[in-house]
């Protein structure tokens, strides 16, 4: 009976013990994310600067449980406002953790409330991201529940930070014209500012089209990077960097939610779609705004809603 009193004893000190192991190891994690997150954020914020003003953003709720947050890429060196230079719906499942996402083009001729048409991109040049709201609400009846503008200088630090070696990236061709950095072909690990530029490069054929595809090309390389165990511990520094180059209408707490669902989710593979789709547009020119994409709006909303359902 006294071994069986002692064996007891013993199994409950090393119970206890492990749950103390656990409580430290959990404290010290959570003191060197902390740490970390603040060392990222102070690092950042003081070159950062505001990225927009304007009406004030609509927000909204979602009724299905599945959040469309505008997603508004700008690069806001040299310029007191800026063109959206990237523009993509990004629609986030909050029950399955799932996002998807909606590429729009920035050359697409839409109508402008209270402006008239012109270029998509240039409702945010006038006054920002709920001009550009209501232009997306109106031409592709699509409802927007929150936005996120990213300045092009948090890609780069998020890039740096959470991949120093360089995210890999097969190169198709040679790049140089209007990105800032000349890339050679083929597979290469590319540091921030070069992944940028080749995600904004357009100087060929393509186009637009190519410039769209190799931004979701970029995501999904970033994302699958995100999931291994370096990058993960990197995650919070990575999130404080590039804090200061984001302004959004998400709650702190809806921010962090999602930068953890696309961190530690797991991967799978993201659903993407370019609009204008294949077949639905003309590309005239017209005075003022020069080349454009005329859309067959009825299909590309069809489209949309068959992928955002």
């Amino acid at each position: 009976m006294e071994t069986r009193m002692k064996r007891r004893k013993k199994k409950l000190r090393k119970g206890r013990a492990f749950l103390t192991l656990m409580i430290i190891i959990f404290l010290a994690v959570a003191g060197y994310a902390g740490s970390q997150y603040w060392s990222g954020y102070q690092s950042a914020k003081g070159s950062a600067q505001e990225m927009h003003q304007g009406e004030e953003f609509e927000r909204s709720t979602p009724e299905n449980g599945k959040r469309n947050i505008l997603l508004i890429g700008v690069d806001s060196r040299g310029e007191e406002q800026s063109r959206s230079d990237t523009m993509m719906i990004a629609q986030w499942d909050h029950e399955t953790d799932t996002i998807k996402l909606v590429s729009l083009m920035r050359d697409i001729y839409a109508e402008i409330p209270g402006y008239g048409p012109y270029k998509l991109n240039t409702a945010f040049y006038l006054d920002g991201p709920e001009l550009l709201r209501k232009t997306i609400d109106t031409n592709f009846d699509i409802p927007i529940h929150d936005y996120m503008i990213v300045d092009f200088k948090a890609f780069e630090t998020a890039v740096d930070t959470i991949a120093p070696d360089g995210v890999p990236i097969n190169v198709e061709k040679a790049m140089s014209e209007k990105i800032g950095v000349s890339l050679e072909a083929g597979e290469q690990k590319l540091n921030g500012q070069e992944l940028l530029g080749y995600a904004r490069f357009r100087a060929d054929s393509e186009g637009d089209f190519g410039r769209v595809d190799r931004q979701q090309q970029v995501i999904e390389a970033l994302i699958d990077h995100s999931l291994s165990v370096s990058s993960i511990t990197r995650a919070p520094k990575t999130i404080g960097s590039v804090q200061p180059y984001l302004e959004t209408s998400l709650s702190e707490t809806a921010k962090l939610k999602l930068f953890s669902s696309v961190l530690f989710s797991g991967g799978g593979e993201v659903e993407r779609l370019t609009v204008p789709v294949e077949g639905s547009y003309s590309t005239p020119r017209y005075e003022g705004a020069g080349a454009v994409l005329e859309l067959d709006w009825a299909a590309n909303q069809e489209a949309i809603k068959n992928f955002l359902k």
